[in-house]
This record gives C-alpha cells, structure tokens and sequence, in this order.
C-alpha cells in the first residue's frame, strides 16, 4: 500500500546542503519535506572533515541553524605552506579581513537537524528515494520507501536532489552524467590522539611528498598523506605512518599519539552536465565533487544553496520562474571557480606519478613566486576563505 503525501518542496538528502535548504525556505514560509536513507544516529555520527568558509559561518549563525559554530568551533586565521623544511604562513585577516573555522561537518549536520526537529521539520530518516516522476510538470513526485519496505510518494512543487553524488535525482536530471576527473593519488589519512602539532593547518610538499597536518579538537589531531590510490589502509604499521609523516615534514615537530583511525581517501572531480531539469534541481555532492585540498565541498554546497533558496522563493512565493531558469548559470560560475581553486591547490602540492626533475623544479618555482608575492598570497586567502555569496539570479 502506497502512502501519499504532499508539500511544497520534496528534498532529497539530509545533509547539510538539504538541511540548510529546508531552514531557509521555512523562514520564507514555504513548507518542505526531506527524506534520507540513512539513520538520524549515522548521520550525526559520521566523521567528516569540515573547514567553513566565513561566509559560511554568518550563514549559519545569522540564519539561526548554528551558534555552537562559534563557540566549539575553531577560528583559523590563516594556513601554512611548508617546504624547503620550512613554514611560509598566509595571514588571512590581514590580506582578506577574513578567516575560516574548523567544525566538522556532522557537527554542523548535528546543529541543523537540531534546528530543523524543533521547528517542526517533516524529517523522515531510513527513507530511499526509489524515482522522480514528472520532473518536467508542475507537480513532480518522489517515490521513496522505507526501512520496513513501504511505499511513499511525496507530491511536490519542487524536487531538490541534495543526496550525494549516487542519488536518485541526479539520474533524472543529469542523465548523461557529468565532467569527471580522476586524479591518479590518494590521501592516507589518520586520526591520533594528539594536541594540535600547529595553531593552524599545515599543508606540506616535501621531496617525499604531500602531507596535511591538521586537527578535529584539542586533544585530537586529523593527517594526511600522499599515496597510490589502491592502497590498503591496513597495511602500514602505526610506526611506519609515523615515519612517512615525519619524511613529508621536515623540520616540523609533530605530536604524536595512539592512531585510532585510518582510511583512503580517492580524489575525484565531477560537475553534472544538468543541474536542473523541470522542476527538480541538483545541490551540493549531487551536482558536484572537488578533491579535499581547497576546502571547498561543504562551503560550495552552502553557496548553491543560498542561490537556490532565491529561487524557489521567488516561484513559489511571486509566481517567477526566472530566477529558477537562471539558477545552473549562476551556480555554475562559482562551482567552475571551486574546481579550478581545488585542482590548482591538489597540483601545486601533489607530487603526479609521471613527474621528472623538471616538474618538480617548476613547483617549487611555483611555491616560491607564491609565497613571495603579497598578489599571490591574496589570492589564495580569497579564494581559501571564499568568495562573496551570489544572490543575484
């Protein structure tokens, strides 16, 4: 037996593009329903990186979705670019007059379902959307069911696909697919119970490759390092990680502690070809993937929810499709400018398989012009602590 039920707007995706999407059209008054296949407990409990750009922080603080952004939140006011055994620190305040905080993403996913259950959200947890249906009509439908395997369909004036890059909506409306690109290393990645090693985070290029040194709380630090892509995350010993960490850091002090978890992490990047078709739209992971090393995942999600909001407010609320016809032009200018940031910053650092003596000679070239270069400073601090919201659809 099928249950039906109908809303304003049917989201796909309880993660933080989702979430925030709901809490911005409710401060509009429109109603909207969000769905995901996982548990509320997985959710929250997923460990998942999470550097916020500034404006990302004033979202979510003068939307009401977050004020534990500030206070368990760490304020970052710059990076380290270390080589040459070396650090080369960038001053984001004083280039920028902004800075970036480190709060995991399921801290903010904790926040956001907080906020969105006491303001009476229609939260549905354990549901699989299945298809859309009519995504070019007035009324497009998502077909879901859940956990116990009962049907659902959700009625809608707007579909929204926030859930992930193998979600449902995206096959509706990107169904060619998408630019991609794969890149041919890998982040080994740990979590140790350790201090901080550094007041900000460390991203190292060294003869004996990449590694990023950062951390999640106070007494527990989050590093990376460069590897093949097929590498099995059990097979280094706790001393040997600690040795390739300390040969991708020279002449760094790193604090050291009990490793309590390990993975790889591929790098990829993906733009779907569609971000919109009818009346159902691609956000966040759905309409693209940037490898980790700009920050931009989280924070790109965030932009294109604030376009989108816009949208549908001005659809719903004044009977206006432009601004909904305009939105993947509009959204894709700064998912191009994310890509291009993400993969400038992942080649800067990287050290490619197929590099000669030339290659790595020009990236160091490539470091020094950087760092010597207040120009080139700024421009990383812009584009690392994130470009002004586009509003205007």
């Amino acid at each position: 037996m099928t249950t039906t039920v109908r809303t304003r707007v049917a989201i796909v995706g309880a993660g933080p593009a989702g979430l925030l999407l709901s809490h911005l059209l409710a401060a509009a008054g429109i109603g909207s329903i969000v769905i995901d296949r996982r548990e509320r407990d997985e959710i929250e409990r997923t460990v998942r990186a999470g550097i916020l750009e500034q404006g990302t922080v004033d979202l979510l603080v003068s939307s009401g979705a977050s004020t534990r952004v500030l206070t368990d939140g760490h304020r970052h006011d710059g990076i380290e670019l270390h080589y040459d055994g070396a650090g080369h620190r960038f001053d984001f305040p004083a280039l920028t007059g902004r800075s970036v905080w480190l709060y995991p993403q399921h801290e903010v996913l904790r926040d956001l379902i907080a906020a969105r259950l006491a303001d009476g959200q229609d939260l549905r947890f354990g549901v699989t959307a299945t298809a859309v249906r009519g995504a070019a009509s007035s009324r497009p439908t998502v077909v879901a069911v859940d956990a116990d395997g009962a049907e659902l369909e959700i009625e809608a004036e707007v579909v929204v696909g926030a859930d992930g890059s193998h979600g449902v909506v995206r096959k509706t409306v990107s169904p060619t697919g998408g630019h991609f690109r794969e890149y041919p290393f890998a982040w080994f990645g740990i979590l140790c119970e350790a201090p901080p090693s550094n007041d900000v985070l460390v991203y190292s290029s060294a003869d004996a490759g990449f590694a990023l040194i950062s951390q999640r709380s106070e007494s527990v630090q989050r590093m990376y390092f460069q590897c093949e892509p097929g590498t099995d995350p059990g097979a280094m010993s706790d001393a040997q990680i600690w040795a390739e960490l300390r040969r991708r850091t020279p002449g760094m002090r790193l604090n050291e502690g009990p490793i309590i978890r390990r993975d790889v992490l591929r790098f990829r990047s993906f733009v779907a070809h569609e971000l919109r078709h009818g009346r159902a739209v691609l956000v966040g992971d759905a309409a693209h993937t940037v490898p980790p090393t700009g920050a931009k995942g989280m924070n790109l999600a965030v932009a294109d929810v604030v376009l989108l909001d816009r949208a549908i407010r001005a659809l719903l609320l004044d009977g206006d499709e432009g601004p909904l016809d305009r939105f993947p032009e509009v959204a894709a200018r700064r998912i191009w400018k994310a890509q291009h940031f993400s993969s400038w910053m992942t080649n800067l650092l990287h050290t490619a398989p197929d590099a000669n003596d030339f290659d790595r000679r020009r990236r160091q070239g490539e470091l020094h012009m950087l760092t010597g270069s207040e120009s080139g400073r700024r421009y990383l601090a812009e584009a690392y602590t994130g470009w002004p919201f586009d509003t205007a659809l």
